[in-house]
């Protein structure tokens, strides 16, 4: 295992981050009260399917980069959660969840810089 970044384990990483709002989204769209209602839905076993690839695909990553590294990278999700909520559901991104998006990303930067 090696702790840096090479351009195939971040393009892993950036379909992890991916995948991750893909499934988020997926749960989203298909939330319904009732657990058996929900489990009917096609669009909750699409997001189980964001979660098994992801899942593969992670394992891959860990094998070759340090998780002090990988795991902080995966903070892009709240990012792009954030956006795909606003942009798909229409929710409110006010400035206070604006700002803490800049600043988890900066953070990722941040961590993402040192693993290179």
């Amino acid at each position: 295992m090696t702790t840096g970044l090479t351009a195939w384990t971040f393009a892993i990483i950036a379909f992890c981050v991916l995948a991750e709002t893909g499934r988020e989204l997926c749960f989203k769209h298909g939330a319904a009260s009732a657990l058996l209602e929900t489990l009917q839905k096609p669009v909750i076993w699409l997001g189980i399917v964001f979660w098994a690839v992801e899942l593969v695909m992670w394992t891959r990553v860990l094998e070759q980069v340090a998780l002090s590294v990988a795991f902080p990278l995966m903070a892009l999700s709240y990012a792009a959660i954030g956006f795909a909520g606003a942009a798909i559901f229409k929710e409110t991104i006010n400035l206070r969840h604006a700002l803490g998006i800049v600043l988890v990303t900066a953070g990722v930067v941040c961590v993402g810089a040192t693993g290179l």
